[in-house]
């Protein structure tokens, strides 16, 4: 009996809800397996499945939006032993559900927290409330794989915004693994799209794409790559998050911070009665 010869697995992009291969038909091999390498027009493609999901995402309710990303931390949970087979550690994975949970139990407080009535001299209330900035494009850290990825997709999307990530280009499956997570949860299509492959060729077209609105440079370890994608940000005065530093603990209690940096602050004056 002759030796079989196993189904290598292909990893795709996830953009708009689905699983595309890269418009190049480009791939590369990680741990025995085919990754998608995501070419610029991917990036482009990316943009315009996060930009359709603004409406949606952020129109729906903070409670209805802490559901789905409990659900999504429910579902990660149930899939331990495949991010551990992709060897990532057990404890790693179990932080990861944990930061979800986390952030889901945010996503109805942020507002009373970052907004709420000023004091003004005259017959006026004056009430200020946070927004999402709206498209967020990320670029992942490598490491930690998982709880890296986590850290920078969930207080983006907590508060309403969506997000296009250029993933690891060394450590890509935890990123589409996570995909997989999501899209067996109840979060729409487009509202978290991610790519695979070189960061030096997704990251500028996202950097300079008129319709990306804030980008987090966190998993660009290169400064000059990092000043580079500054300089692209400045055409269209995208917000932009630098670097966190390479000794980055991220299993500390992550605060406020990443949610905060990513929210636009609406201030509305009303009439008081008479």
């Amino acid at each position: 009996m002759s030796e079989r010869v196993a189904v290598r697995k292909t990893y795709k992009l996830f953009i708009g809800g689905k699983f595309p291969r890269s418009e190049s038909g480009r791939s590369y091999l990680v741990q025995s397996s085919n990754v998608s390498l995501a070419s610029r027009k991917d990036a482009r493609d990316a943009v315009v499945a996060a930009r359709a999901a603004v409406k949606g995402w952020a129109g729906a309710t903070a409670y209805n939006r802490g559901q789905i990303l409990y659900r999504s931390a429910e579902m990660l949970e149930g899939r331990r032993e495949q991010f551990v087979a992709l060897g990532v550690p057990g404890d790693e994975v179990d932080a990861a559900v944990d930061r979800w949970v986390w952030y889901a139990g945010w996503a109805d407080k942020l507002a009373q927290v970052y907004g709420g009535a000023n004091p003004v001299a005259g017959p006026y209330f004056n009430i200020s409330a946070p927004e999402p900035t709206g498209v967020v494009a990320v670029v992942a850290p490598e490491r930690p794989a998982l709880l890296g990825l986590v850290s920078v997709i969930a207080p983006a999307i907590v508060s309403g915004n969506t997000v296009v990530v250029a993933a690891s280009p060394s450590e890509p499956l935890a990123a589409v693994t996570l995909a997989e997570v999501l899209a067996t949860s109840d979060l729409p299509g487009g509202v978290v799209n991610i790519l695979t492959g070189a960061i030096t060729e997704t990251a500028p077209a996202l950097a300079a794409h008129m319709d990306v609105n804030a980008i987090d440079l966190t998993g660009v370890t290169d400064t000059a790559l990092a000043t580079d994608l500054e300089v692209r940000a400045a055409e269209n005065l995208k917000r932009v998050l630098r670097p966190a530093p390479a000794d980055h603990d991220w299993s500390v209690d992550p605060g406020l911070a990443g949610m905060t940096a990513l929210l636009e602050t609406k201030t509305v004056w009303h009439p008081k009665g008479v």
